[in-house]
């Protein structure tokens, strides 16, 4: 028989031997309870990969902006030209390129800046017909004037009063948008208000000068004298526009249509035919495009016809444009 001892014995070995076995199960199970680290540890070296493909990213991105500044446009270039503060980019060799200035004259004269032009020599191109509009603009026969002119791809003069461009300012715009000169014709027309004297004169100048300016910006420097200088102006009044940076042009082809007797537009085409008949090097066209002048714009596309059949292209007036005398 086993003894008690013996027992007590085999059970101690039994013990130690089952404490052991778990011990060197619980050693295999660490590795196992490891596991999800591990594949965390794995995992971020994917995350970290997404992490370079977002950085490799960023230099594509980078990459774009160049082109981006190199596919842009241009900037249209102005359809007109703004005098330098001295004047010093006024003479011009293309009589197609309206002028205006930033500054209105009590701005030049209170800056201290120049107010007189320089001396500027008249531009000879070849036959040149200066398409000129007064007394507008109004709300019909203009904007069908516009309408022909760009309909043919030519740009004219259009010498507006104040009264009328301070009512149609956005027809004043559109003149400037389309390639237009916008020319100085007195403020209302009224004769005996404006040549009274030099001064007075000039008053309604400066006066739609400033409406024009808070229109687009500019003002002209050009100017028409309503019915012209020949039997209204004095020697006073031509040495006032010339200290004061005027330039006056009259006519030297008139359609005549202010003339009595409701002439037609085919009388227009014939007056403006038989005046260019000589082949004069510069033709300056006198028309109106106020209210009541619809034969005027019927005519014009007749006349341009006529005018481009003679050779001649078509100009707007600035202070280069040559004297029509």
């Amino acid at each position: 028989m086993i003894s008690k001892r013996l027992c007590i014995a085999l059970l101690c070995v039994l013990a130690v031997l089952v404490t052991g076995y778990a011990q060197v199960s619980s050693k295999d199970k660490k590795p196992a309870s490891n596991q999800p680290t591990a594949r965390q540890e794995t995992a971020l070296p994917a995350t970290d990969g997404k992490n370079q493909k977002q950085e490799t990213a960023t230099p594509a991105a980078d990459a774009k902006t160049p082109k981006q500044e190199t596919t842009k446009p241009p900037k249209p270039a102005l359809p007109y030209v703004i005098a330098a503060d001295d004047f010093s980019n006024l003479q011009l060799s293309d009589a197609t390129k309206p002028i205006y200035d930033a500054h209105t004259l009590s701005d030049r004269i209170s800056l201290g800046l120049p107010v007189a032009l320089p001396a500027l020599s008249p531009y000879y191109s070849g036959k040149t017909a200066y398409l000129t509009f007064d007394d507008g603009p109004d709300d019909e026969v203009t904007l069908t004037v516009l309408d022909i002119l760009a309909e043919n791809n030519v740009k004219a003069t259009f010498y507006v009063t104040g009264i009328n461009a301070a009512t149609y300012p956005d027809t004043v715009r559109r003149m400037v948008a389309e390639g237009h000169a916008v020319g100085n014709h007195s403020y209302d027309h009224d004769y005996d208000r404006l040549y009274s004297s030099p001064d007075a004169f000039l008053y309604e100048m400066v006066q739609t000068d400033e409406i024009l300016y808070g229109i687009l910006g500019f003002r002209p420097l050009i100017l028409r004298a309503p019915g012209g200088t020949f039997s209204n102006f004095t020697s006073a009044y031509e040495a006032c526009l010339e200290e004061n940076g005027y330039v006056e042009h009259d006519w030297n082809v008139s359609t005549a249509d202010t003339a009595p007797g409701n002439p037609t537009a085919q009388d227009f085409v014939d007056n403006v035919m038989a005046q260019t008949a000589d082949g004069k090097e510069s033709a300056i066209i006198l028309m109106h495009s106020s209210s009541g002048h619809q034969e005027t714009a019927k005519a014009l596309p007749e006349i341009i016809r006529v005018l481009r059949e003679r050779g001649y292209r078509f100009g707007v007036v600035t202070p280069m444009t040559p004297q029509p005398w």
